[in-house]
């Protein structure tokens, strides 16, 4: 989850691996460091805190040189400190390494290095790391890339690495096995990192390595890519970049969670561009159409995926078993794998993942594709883990979500996922016409209801001020908006620290119900469609013990307008669609509550944007 930067060029580095690490901290900031070659010696500055804590710190370093790393960290082995931090140098001094992952195995390679006189400073498996690859060097009189080709052999877990040799100025060797790198092609330069936003206005080619893949990155040759395993070439695939500078910076927005909130019309739009005419009846996805009869024919579904993906699962589980009637069962990635799961050639799976590299996830995938099934991937990233370990799937065309707290991805996510549903219940024939018609129109008014929904932001926000100092707050919904309860109750701990818990409507007075007085928040989502009665009465419940109502309401609602203590109206749709637009009030809720708490809002203490360890 940590992000990792890396230059060698003719540039001077450090702006570029600086500038490149504010684009990357969306991985983590526990820490952050740089080391620079200035063609003598290695200058090495690193510290606990963020990277503008980084810049204050090398001030007065000299950090003049024309080949850099540098890394931000979310912490795994070790405490966040100065010592803990990337980069780590051997004992020799001579190699500098930066890692973004995980080495299981780190302790008894540890041991076995003490043994043979090695030293080390922290906490930390990277540390291992890079004075085994110093002993494998040492020992077999290799170069640099054997030596860490070598050494990868013989470590277990997860790894993106980028290691330099001062001995070796024009070359920087890196690979890959469970965490993204990409290598940016320049004229006479090349760049390294997690994704492609620290390069993108320099360069649009790019190489992403595959797992179990190292590449030698050598000034005036061609870059050369091995794999790890048994050392036979590759050969490397450059693609050419879809991003843009103006996706990765704000835009005039406060937060990047603010502006992806407001992205969400135009990106829903983006998402169902080219897949979807209602006028002519038509959903068409290469993913599904190449594979529609695996889809038609499977006895179950099975969706994996993590935290706000999840939801999104849960959000399609209900419309995928509405629409055509195939049993569908959701599944934390992270538990799926290791409870012997029964998986057979009759299932098809779909993982979701925003950003494609989840560990969890597409460990689950693997064990999906071991055990026959079919696996469908729906991520945002192209050439990203899961789009390339997956049988199929469908982009969302989110564009880059910077912010830690999810926000249009889980609406994009939804609508591939209704786009699905449709498509399949139009083949099965388990929709009407007229519904299919009806879904089809509906979908495609969606952007411009969530541009009507956005409007009640200033009402949102008088609304947080009220609710800013509660310590404690239930969400509540039923049918296919409990999902969204659940998420907006994440999005409010994520980036306000107040604890929250989300629950179907019905099931509160089953437990929660003892946690409500005078103190007590409680959102509900009540709009028209769906199971309204039964929410009006859970309402009720809450009332007539003093809970403090915030209720999502269709428009023009009267009568939960005279229970709430508070409301906020969102357009008329219909029950499947109406989690793309109660879900938009309960994001603003969650912002404008962590802006008031003086919360870090883009990067949530803790967290990280791509959790790409177990």
């Amino acid at each position: 989850m940590c992000g990792i930067v890396g230059y060698i060029g003719h540039r001077e580095a450090y702006p570029l691996v600086i500038k490149g690490l504010k684009r990357l901290e969306y991985r983590g900031y526990d820490s952050a460091g740089v080391v620079l070659f200035d063609q003598s010696d290695l200058k090495i500055s690193k510290t606990k805190g963020k990277v503008s804590d980084l810049e204050a710190k090398s001030e007065e370093m000299d950090i003049t040189g024309n080949i850099g790393l540098g890394h931000t960290r979310w912490a795994t082995h070790g405490v966040p400190n100065d010592v803990n931090s990337h980069p780590h140098l051997s004992n020799s001094g001579n190699l500098a390494i930066i890692h973004n992952g995980i080495i299981e195995n780190y302790l008894p390679l540890k041991t076995e290095l003490q043994k043979r006189g090695y030293h080390f400073h922290s906490d930390t498996d990277t540390e291992v790391l890079v004075n085994l690859i110093e002993e494998v060097k040492k020992n077999e009189n290799v170069k640099l890339g054997k030596a860490v080709q070598i050494a990868l052999n013989q470590v277990v877990g997860a790894y993106a690495i980028a290691v330099f040799d001062k001995n070796k100025p024009n070359e920087i060797v890196v690979a890959k096995l469970g965490s993204p790198l990409a290598i940016g092609i320049g004229e006479e330069e090349f760049f390294i990192a997690s994704d492609a936003s620290p390069f993108i206005e320099y360069t649009s080619n790019a190489i992403y390595l595959e797992d179990e893949e190292m590449a030698i990155i050598r000034l005036g040759k061609a870059i050369k890519v091995r794999k790890i395993k048994d050392d036979l070439s590759v050969d490397p695939y450059i693609q050419e970049l879809q991003l843009s500078l103006e996706q990765i910076e704000k835009g005039g927005y406060d937060h990047f969670m603010l502006k992806e909130i407001y992205e969400q019309p135009h990106v829903i739009k983006d998402t169902y561009r080219g897949r979807l005419l209602s006028s002519k009846g038509i959903i068409q996805m290469a993913g599904v159409e190449d594979n529609i009869e695996k889809f038609l024919q499977a006895n179950r579904i099975i969706i994996v995926a993590c935290g706000t993906s999840w939801h999104a699962g849960l959000v399609a589980e209900y419309i995928i078993e509405e629409f055509v009637r195939i049993p569908v069962e959701v599944e934390y990635a992270s538990e799926f794998r290791y409870r012997n799961p029964v998986i057979s050639k009759n299932d098809v799976v779909i993982a979701i993942s925003q950003s494609g590299e989840t560990a969890d996830t597409l460990a689950a995938i693997k064990l999906a594709k071991e055990n026959g099934a079919f696996v469908f991937g729906v991520c945002n990233v192209v050439g990203s883990s899961i789009a390339r370990e997956t049988h199929a799937g469908a982009y969302t065309h989110a564009g880059p979500e910077i912010g830690v707290a999810s926000t249009k991805a889980f609406t994009t996510q939804i609508t591939v996922l209704t786009m699905l549903a449709l498509r399949l219940a139009k083949s099965k024939g388990t929709l009407s016409n007229s519904d299919y018609f009806r879904y089809l129109q509906e979908l495609e008014l969606v952007p411009e209801r969530i541009e009507e929904t956005l409007k009640v932001a200033d009402k949102v926000k008088e609304i947080a001020l009220t609710f800013k100092e509660s310590n404690n707050c239930l969400y509540l919904g039923r049918g296919y908006n409990f999902p969204v309860a659940l998420e907006g109750a994440l999005k409010l701990k994520e980036i306000s620290y107040i604890h929250a818990e989300g629950y179907p409507a019905a099931e509160m007075k089953h437990g929660p119900i003892a946690l409500i007085d005078e103190h007590m928040p409680v959102i509900v989502i009540a709009i028209k469609k769906g199971h309204y009665e039964k929410v009006v009465s859970n309402i009720q419940e809450i009332k007539s013990r003093k809970g403090r109502i915030i209720a999502v309401v269709t428009k023009g609602d009267q009568q939960v307008a005279n229970l709430a203590d508070h409301v906020i109206e969102i357009p008329d749709c219909s029950d499947a669609l109406s989690p793309l637009l109660t879900t938009i009030p309960l994001q603003l809720l969650s912002y404008y509550i962590a802006v008031d708490r003086g919360c870090n809002v883009d990067q949530p203490r803790n967290l990280a944007k791509s959790v790409t360890v177990e």
